[in-house]
């Protein structure tokens, strides 16, 4: 009876503790991200530029009420900066895009009006549109110059090899 009045507690405990609630993302991989685009069904453009937008319009994490959480919120933003082409990042980009920012569950993409990015945009008929997710997997924030020099290695046909 001793172990039971020991136990029983600890294992109610546990119970009622819950899953920790945590966000696993891969690191943001250019290559990784080159390779979905070009192999998706729709139409992408890749440009790094600058990024500008009102970041008050950013979906709110609400861990208490995380069913309020939209799961896509379209925001204007405009997207200036060089696409890429078989030369590497020469053709001049600066154009309105629609930003797609995604929440996964209660974790949602933040990001700053004037960031940097390298931004793989996808073309829709009714324009561009510019993804952004908790996880950087569309548009990957402040790009290294490795990652930028892998995309144009990737558009020249010299290998596309995922660091991870």
């Amino acid at each position: 009876m001793t172990l039971y009045r020991t136990l029983a507690p600890a294992a109610l405990a546990a119970l009622l503790a819950g899953p920790a609630l945590a966000l696993s993302c891969m690191a943001p991989d250019a290559a990784r991200s080159y390779q979905r685009a070009d192999e998706a069904a729709e139409r992408y453009i890749v440009v790094h530029g600058t990024l500008a937008f009102d970041e008050t319009k950013l979906p709110k994490t609400d861990l208490q009420d995380q069913g309020s959480i939209p799961e896509s919120t379209p925001l204007p933003a405009q997207l200036t900066g060089m696409s890429l082409s078989a030369e590497g990042f020469t053709t001049p980009f600066d154009r309105p895009v629609t930003l797609d920012v995604r929440c996964f569950g209660p974790w949602c993409a933040g990001g700053s009006s004037g960031i940097e990015v390298l931004g793989f945009v996808e073309l829709r008929e009714s324009g561009p549109v510019l993804t952004l997710d908790p996880c950087s997997s569309v548009t990957i924030p402040d790009p290294s110059e490795q990652m930028l020099d892998q995309v144009i290695g990737c558009m020249k046909g010299e290998g596309c090899t995922p660091v991870q």
